[in-house]
């Protein structure tokens, strides 16, 4: 394995500027979230949205696609905010055209949160040619290969103290 040089100014290469093979795995992981970062900037843009609102969407998309139902007290646990929060939140998606709410099925009391069927096809076009982009980098990789790259991502994770999985645009 060739390891990145560098101009020397990272606080974790070594003499003259190349990196040891645990840092050149770290650094691959920094420029990894760099690029993700990116991505996810430049799609909350093209579709007018904040990160909560853009969490929100795909865990709402992902519940409609396991048959779930989700009600304003589901969102406001999985993104972590106050149910006041919650509830500008559901009126910008609903505002936006991303979500509706509608009378919960057996609680007359409750609604529940549905995303559109355009916000469904907005997110596929907005996302799907990376999605697949991706998802061949990880189809190329080998069964043990593929076991290596989820035990050491599961290894970071908890090394990060993650504690909880939270909803991700991939």
């Amino acid at each position: 394995m060739v390891l990145p040089q560098s101009d020397g100014s990272g606080y974790w290469y070594g003499p003259g500027g190349q990196l040891d093979s645990g840092a050149a795995v770290l650094k691959a992981l920094r420029d990894y979230r760099t690029a993700e970062q990116s991505i996810r900037r430049s799609t909350r843009d093209s579709m007018g949205m904040g990160e909560t609102d853009l969490l929100a969407l795909r865990f709402l998309l992902r519940a409609q696609a396991s048959g779930e139902t989700v009600v304003p007290k589901d969102l406001s646990r999985i993104l972590g905010i106050t149910s006041a929060s919650t509830t500008s939140l559901i009126d910008r998606l609903v505002a936006s055209g991303h979500v509706r709410r509608e009378a919960h099925p057996t609680d007359r009391r409750s609604v529940i949160v549905v995303p559109t069927v355009e916000s469904d096809q907005e997110v596929k076009v907005t996302l799907g040619a990376m999605h697949r982009r991706m998802m061949a980098v990880a189809e190329d990789l080998s069964a043990e290969e593929a076991r290596i790259v989820v035990q050491f991502l599961s290894h970071m994770a908890s090394a990060l103290g993650e504690q909880t999985t939270s909803p991700e645009i991939s």
